[in-house]
């Protein structure tokens, strides 16, 4: 499902930025979609922290071929060997295993996630064990679509500003931030497109 501010974000992100005008015109082949799975796409956003697109998709791979039916359940009760030999450390496992348990015992409250500001969400999310405010923010982005999310600590947004930005040369998150005021109220969108220039398989989580 496409975010239906997409075309709009598109057009007000060309006309204010030559770069994003670039690379939505190199990239259009493609949007941002939600997978409609939160506990899918905060499980897939685990496997990912701290590996790169290539190596996260095939640990996901794996993944999803020992544990084909995704469920919490299906994960807390996994062996832990199994899901090691599918390139999982153990700190992932216990993450994994801990969000497993807060969609089990009901712990979070996913009937008021639509109605919260992104903070507010994040504030929740973060209370699960291995998540941060990273993780949080690629949920923001890839399944409540929110279109204003700038994750700051992300290492292909930082790279990828520096490149077409700063002329490859390193960048405070500050400087980020202020270049990032022009994307308002887009900078998930610009987010992607930025990804998309590091890599040509789109980011997905």
């Amino acid at each position: 499902m496409m975010p239906d501010y997409w075309l709009q974000a598109t057009q007000e992100l060309a006309a204010r930025d030559a770069v994003m005008r670039d690379l939505i015109q190199c990239y259009d082949d493609v949007a941002l979609k939600s997978r409609g799975d939160a506990f899918c796409t905060l499980a897939r956003s685990i496997v990912g922290q701290q590996i790169s697109v290539k190596a996260a998709e095939s640990v996901w791979q794996k993944f999803q071929k020992a544990i084909p039916d995704m469920t919490p359940h299906a994960i807390h009760d996994a062996d832990d060997s199994m899901l090691r030999a599918c390139g999982l450390s153990l700190r992932k496992i216990s993450y994994l295993k801990d969000l497993s348990r807060h969609f089990r015992e009901d712990m979070l409250d996913v009937s008021a996630w639509e109605a919260a500001d992104d903070e507010a969400l994040i504030a929740q999310l973060v209370r699960i064990k291995g998540i941060g405010r990273w993780t949080a923010e690629m949920f923001l982005i890839f399944h409540m679509l929110r279109p204003d999310v700038l994750p700051l600590d992300d290492i292909g947004l930082q790279r990828a500003i520096c490149r077409h930005y700063f002329d490859n040369q390193s960048v405070n998150k500050q400087d980020m931030r202020k270049l990032a005021e022009r994307w308002q109220p887009w900078r998930s969108v610009a987010t992607w497109y930025l990804w998309r220039s590091l890599d040509p398989l789109p980011v997905e989580y």
